[in-house]
């Protein structure tokens, strides 16, 4: 398969399992016991299309536009499309898909299971959804626990709220991280400058969080 990196993309997304469905020889994705995403092979084990969820509209455009990308394969070709897995759909392409159906699949969800997704798969992990690295805070584990860990109500946010961008990515958009956002960086990442560090010294610190996000 030409996307080799499918696998390993799909599994660091807050919140996702997988499992073989034998039947089919496929490989799903799934998100809160719903799929988003599949592998699907044939009895060798050779994968030949990637599944994916999209809005009828942009799944039309898209099949208009690249001959690799088809109706779903064994699905609704209303809303699922199949991607040849040795075709010609850039790589940028095909990440930005599976982003937006993990995220349709995601909000089908109810929002108190959206929540309960987000916050329990992320609740370990220093990164924050911003990018920032919480473990190389001064704070973390005196003042604060990280942001994932408090689910966004950190020290510095108003008393009893969740910070702005935590509320922007997490509840009010589904995203695992702003690494999802076509905004990174965003109007409320870039209001959030330390007054001790320089402009130049906080871009960096934007910078470095980008790419954490995007790496």
């Amino acid at each position: 398969m030409k996307y080799e990196w499918v696998d390993e993309y799909l599994m660091k997304k807050a919140g996702v399992t997988r499992d073989l469905q034998k039947d089919w020889n496929w490989m799903r994705y799934q998100i809160g016991g719903k799929m988003f995403a599949a592998i699907c092979m044939d009895w060798n084990g050779k994968p030949y299309y990637i599944t994916l969820k999209l809005e009828p509209l942009e799944g039309d455009f898209l099949r208009r536009q690249y001959e690799d990308i088809i109706p779903g394969y064994y699905m609704n070709k209303t809303h699922w499309n199949s991607v040849k897995a040795d075709g010609n759909v850039p790589d940028d392409l095909l990440k930005d898909l599976l982003d937006k159906s993990y995220r349709i699949v995601l909000g089908g969800l109810s929002k108190k299971k959206q929540k309960e997704i987000l916050e329990t798969a992320k609740k370990d992990d220093p990164i924050s959804c911003c990018g920032a690295d919480c473990a190389a805070c001064y704070c973390y584990g005196e003042m604060c626990q990280g942001c994932n860990a408090v689910c966004g109500r950190v020290f510095h946010a108003p008393e009893g709220k969740e910070c702005p961008i935590y509320d922007c990515c997490r509840l009010q958009n589904s995203f695992s991280s702003c690494g999802e956002c076509g905004k990174l960086p965003c109007e409320l990442i870039l209001g959030t400058r330390d007054p001790s560090l320089s402009e130049e010294e906080f871009m960096q610190t934007v910078s470095d969080r980008v790419k954490r996000l995007k790496g």
